[in-house]
């Protein structure tokens, strides 16, 4: 999860011939890795990583447009299983890759390896591979995948015909404050981004915990308030008979799936993100005051802590989030939702991705 609202109101060819190779060395068994009928998963050569991507084609004639989606943390391309398969079935043609240091995509050693234009560079490379380079995509992006589509639409608007962004509203950039110093001062040293920022050190705690305990609780976590992980008592709050059951949204299946993914891979990559949080605020100086300048639809859960940090409210319903992205079309409020809304409403969220979409087709 990221509380990106806090840091703003407190703060070709080649490769598209590629993709279109089967390499079946670099397929894997559906069954295996998804229980998904049809997914394809290919392993492709982006901005200097190896990426996994997983896809489900459209009509299957060709030309079917394309919706890429980001996932966020703590999560894989597999959490959009449910929009791959709806939307797939209306003629879209959906990818939905691992991001650097998650699943089956690379993930490099260095920190600083995972700033806003590294990931941006990955994904312009990806759509560039699928789409021969001279066409854009719809978007889709949730958590740490909604704030990656906002700079992705900042840096190369032409690159994206539209997007629905989910549970993280935008954040322009505050010269005066930097962000992490910012959270310190605000929410103390146990709040969840600031614990994040040793490296090596909540990599640990999370190890000693148990890699199924810390994803069960990030991945249920539906309390509408800022998250603390204090060293040695991480997720003691939660501990009692009822977050011990998994929501009807996350079967036993699907959380073993993550699992094995995080005990292969390891917690360090995804992390890495936070640990840039500042070191974005530094190097995109130059998007200072820049607007969102691609169409716009935005979904959050009442129930989402996003939705329920200092400002956001404020920032929707007085007109800053609009002024901030001029073509937003609807900001949409989903009664009695978290901040997996994808997963917890996936009828709901498809229908809205769908109808939106359809405006520019």
């Amino acid at each position: 999860m990221v509380l990106c609202t806090y840091l703003n109101h407190l703060f070709s060819r080649f490769l598209h011939f590629l993709w279109k190779q089967p390499d079946q060395a670099n397929k894997l068994s559906t069954s295996n890795m998804s229980g998904l009928d049809g997914v394809e998963h290919k392993t492709l050569k982006v901005n200097g990583i190896n990426m996994h991507v997983a896809e489900l084609p459209g009509s299957g004639s060709g030309g079917d447009p394309i919706i890429l989606f980001i996932h966020g943390f703590p999560e894989l391309w597999y959490t959009w299983r449910h929009q791959m398969t709806a939307l797939s079935s209306l003629g879209y043609r959906t990818i939905a890759p691992d991001l650097r240091g998650y699943g089956d995509t690379d993930a490099p050693e260095k920190v600083e390896d995972y700033t806003y234009f590294n990931i941006v560079g990955d994904l312009v490379a990806l759509i560039d591979a699928v789409t021969g380079g001279d066409e854009a995509v719809f978007v889709v992006g949730h958590d740490w995948g909604a704030m990656i589509a906002w700079q992705l639409c900042m840096y190369r608007p032409e690159k994206v015909k539209a997007l629905v962004n989910m549970s993280v509203l935008f954040s322009p950039r505050n010269p005066d404050r930097v962000p992490i110093p910012t959270l310190r001062r605000f929410f103390g040293d146990d709040y969840y981004i600031c614990r994040f920022q040793k490296p090596g050190e909540i990599e640990a705690e999370f190890k000693k915990l148990g890699t199924e305990k810390v994803l069960k609780e990030f991945l249920t976590y539906k309390t509408p308030g800022p998250l603390y992980l204090p060293k040695g008592k991480l997720f003691k709050s939660s501990e009692n008979g009822a977050s011990s059951a998994l929501p009807p949204w996350l079967t036993q299946e699907d959380l073993d799936y993550n699992v094995t993914n995080y005990n292969n891979k390891g917690f360090t990559g995804p992390i890495n993100y936070y640990r840039n949080i500042d070191r974005n605020w530094e190097l995109t100086t130059p998007w200072t005051g820049a607007k969102i300048s691609v169409p716009v639809k935005f979904i959050v859960g009442d129930q989402d802590l996003t939705y329920n940090s200092p400002g956001a409210k404020e920032y929707i319903n007085g007109g800053g989030f609009k002024k901030d992205v001029p073509l937003l079309d609807e900001t949409v409020v989903l009664k009695g939702v978290g901040h997996f809304l994808h997963e917890e409403s996936p009828e709901e969220i498809n229908q809205h991705i769908h109808s939106f979409f359809q405006k520019f087709l």
